[in-house]
């Protein structure tokens, strides 16, 4: 592997397969990792060479506990700093507002992260986490024999659905606020009165309200605190009837 090509070939394979941050030496041996200078006088196609820092960068916010992407399902390459306090600011390039604290694309208060992992069967009420399906409390000893009364089981079911109804209009709810907001954005000749701008503002505060009222509703299906629901169903049927005014 001493000539050019060879070497431009190894490389040119491992950048396109994601794997030139940890590629060594060919030879089996060796363990010698080729440094970017090297790489940069081996690799000569601009294309190989953008793909290859696009590496270096991903790697890079990997590895770094403070640094995170932005999380918009629609596509963003934006990198996020992280605040310290599990909410993030919204990205200054998109103004999606990612969660720095777990996988959910997105920032979800008022529900819980664990919230958002946490799932329960309708039939036993057994807990698991949706993403590994592993028991969500461990100390669950009758995982697959359901033994729960039937009428609990409806009750658990019909719980589920309420909640799971209004938290899905809420987002629908949300979608046509965005929705609208383009619409209002993209006309081109655009009236010289604040009335269009109190649009553009009344969607904005509008996507935000439903944001809110849907995680409002995992935040209400998991909470067991009778005392502080009275409180949140109280301030939640506030907002939704502002919300549905506005």
């Amino acid at each position: 592997f001493h000539s050019q090509p060879c070497w431009r070939e190894y490389l040119t394979t491992r950048i396109e397969q994601n794997m030139v941050v940890n590629c060594t030496c060919p030879i089996s041996e060796c363990r010698a990792q080729p440094t970017t200078a090297f790489i940069y006088s081996i690799v000569s196609s601009e294309e190989i060479i953008a793909k290859y820092e696009k590496a270096l960068l991903r790697g890079y916010v990997e590895c770094c506990s403070n640094l995170t992407w932005c999380t918009n399902p629609q596509g963003c390459d934006q990198i996020l700093l992280k605040d310290g306090f599990g909410y993030g600011a919204a990205c200054s390039k998109c103004s999606w507002i990612s969660c720095f604290n777990c996988n959910f694309p997105e920032a979800h208060y008022p529900a819980s992260c664990s919230h958002m992992s946490h799932m329960t069967c309708a039939k036993c009420n057994h807990g698991f986490c949706w993403r590994c399906l592993k028991p969500w409390k461990p100390t669950h000893k009758d995982y697959y024999n359901c033994s729960a009364m039937v009428s609990k089981a409806a009750w658990q079911e019909k719980r589920f659905q309420d909640y799971n109804e209004r938290c899905t209009f809420h987002h629908r709810a949300r979608e046509f606020a965005t929705s609208l907001r383009n619409r209002v954005s993209s006309i081109r000749e655009m009236p010289k009165i604040r009335t269009l701008a109190f649009v553009l503002d009344a969607c904005k505060v509008l996507e935000q309200a439903r944001k809110v009222l849907a995680y409002s509703c995992v935040y209400s299906y998991y909470n067991q605190d009778t005392e502080s629901m009275d409180i949140v169903e109280q301030q939640t049927e506030s907002l939704e009837l502002h919300t549905n005014a506005l």
